[in-house]
Formats: structure tokens, C-alpha cells, sequence
């Protein structure tokens, strides 16, 4: 099912062949778009009427992301699933061709981690915070499906690849939130770091 749904996309991937630059784009670089994406976060959380909690928040989004790539890598090579086009015939592919494993998808577990770090920061922060959180998720989504679009992965990967991603930035939120908050209260409590958490009341 999942070679089957792969090759249907990889047709479409070969009759669309005016998206191959935007998608190559996507596949590759848009991930770097959710650094911006948290950073603006960040910067809105420290208005927030909890801005403790907020900044918190985007700091383990920042975090998250980079821990679930470092877990997600554990799980690549323990599952060592060959890529598509070693053992695909006849698949267009579009980027380069790596030799490392597939499974789950790095780009989608960075994805999923960072919009699921985006909503925990939107469940604090101000309104524009939300609205970030929605960008987030379909850029995540439209990473994913870069991916297999270009031919570097199967939906399986990066369908495990999202969910891996959001399941580490929810858990760990849930299991050091608190701690994450207090420390950042005390931060927030020194004049050298009160700037990066505090910057006055919320405005609607």
C-alpha cells in the first residue's frame, strides 16, 4: 500500500513537471522556515498575559524540534528501511540520491515537532500566535508531501515522521512544562534576560 501510494504520487510528480522547482524548494529548504516562524512566536509570546509560560514555550518548541530529530535518528537506524528508489523501479525522483535510511522522514519529524511546539506556544500567547500555529501546520504538511513528491521518501515516512515529531514536542511538554516555566520565571526575575521574556503588557 505504501509503494502503491508512492508511485501514485510519483506519477503526478511526472505530469507536473511545471512544480518540480517549487517542490524541490519545499522538500529541502522550507524547513529552515519554522525558525522564523518560532522566532516571531517568540518575540509575540513576550507580550502575553502569561508571557512566563509563553516564552517557555517557544524555548522547548526550539528544544523539541531538535531532540525529535536526534530520537527520530535513533529509530532510522534501528527500522533501516532502504529508501524508495533502491528498491523501486522506474520512480522520477528529483533530488539527490542519499544512501541513509527512510524511515521516519527527519524533514517531517522536525516539521511535526516545531508546529506542535507552535500550538503549545498559541495556547499561552496572543492571538497572533494562533495564526502562526495554522501557517506551521500546513507548512508542515506541504513538507511532507514535498517529500514524497521529489521521490525521497513514502507516505509512511513522513506520515510517522509527523507524528513522531508532534508526539515527542507534546509529551515532553506535558512531562517538563512546569519546570521549563519556573526556570524561565527565574530568568525572568534578572535584568540581563528580562527583555527576552518580558516585553510589557499584552495588546490586543
Amino acid at each position: 500500500m505504501d509503494a502503491g501510494l508512492y508511485r501514485e504520487i510519483n506519477r503526478f510528480a511526472v505530469h507536473t513537471a511545471w512544480a518540480h522547482p517549487f517542490m524541490k524548494l519545499l522538500a529541502i529548504y522550507a524547513i529552515g522556515l519554522f525558525a522564523v516562524l518560532v522566532i516571531y512566536s517568540w518575540w509575540c509570546a513576550r507580550y502575553a498575559k502569561n508571557n512566563v509560560r509563553a516564552v517557555a514555550a517557544a524555548g522547548w518548541a526550539a528544544i523539541a524540534t531538535v531532540v525529535a530529530v536526534g530520537i527520530n535518528q535513533l529509530v532510522i537506524h534501528a527500522v533501516k528501511r532502504p529508501r524508495p528508489y533502491w528498491t523501486l523501479r522506474h520512480v522520477e525522483v528529483l533530488v539527490a540520491k542519499g544512501h541513509d535510511y527512510t524511515f521516519p522522514s527527519d524533514h517531517a519529524t522536525a516539521a511535526g515537532a516545531a508546529a506542535a511546539g507552535l500550538w503549545i506556544i498559541a495556547r499561552y500567547g496572543p492571538r497572533a500566535t494562533r495564526r502562526v500555529a495554522q501557517i506551521g501546520t500546513v507548512l508542515a504538511v506541504a513538507i511532507a508531501f514535498a517529500r514524497v513528491y521529489v521521490g525521497a521518501h513514502y507516505p509512511g515516512d513522513v506520515a510517522a515522521g509527523l507524528v513522531l515529531g508532534a508526539g515527542i514536542t507534546t509529551l515532553g511538554w506535558f512531562l517538563l512544562g512546569g519546570t521549563l516555566t519556573e526556570i524561565t520565571r527565574f530568568l525572568s526575575r534578572r535584568a540581563l534576560f528580562r527583555p527576552l521574556i518580558n516585553a510589557g503588557r499584552f495588546r490586543r
